[in-house]
């Protein structure tokens, strides 16, 4: 039976899973071993603040592959930029940092598109009191 592309384990891939002590753990793979049916992950956010940002082995039954979302909101970006940051990802700082520029400049544009300036009928008249 073949593993389809929702279930195989790739270095890079982004999961979530349980430790052993039944910890939540968010990281990205850096090795798989198929035989042994492990994967070593990069934790980067977890129930057990002691082992964010070591590597450790789990079970691949224990590991859930993350879905790819794509990112619009400066939040979002800067929540990324700062985890490239962590994880010392200068390419992915960069894409990000460009894709926040990018976001800003377009919100930009969308406000000064949405003022509303005064019309000609709101402006005072002088008017001459002289009679």
């Amino acid at each position: 039976m073949a593993m389809t592309d929702k279930y195989r384990l790739e270095i890079g891939d982004w999961v979530k899973g349980k430790s052993k002590d039944g910890e939540l753990i968010y990281g990205y793979i850096q090795t798989v071993d198929s035989l042994q049916g492990i994967v070593r992950v990069n934790v980067v956010e977890c129930d057990n603040e002691q082992i964010i940002g070591k590597t450790i082995g789990m079970p691949n039954k224990r590991v859930e592959k993350l879905s790819i979302s794509t990112t619009s909101t400066k939040e979002q970006i800067v929540h990324l930029i700062d985890l490239a940051l962590l994880t010392r990802d200068e390419q992915w700082f960069m894409d990000l940092s460009a894709k926040l520029n990018a976001v800003r400049q377009r919100s930009k544009k969308e406000a000064i598109g949405s003022i509303v300036y005064p019309t000609a009928r709101n402006r005072i008249e002088k008017s001459d009191t002289r009679g």
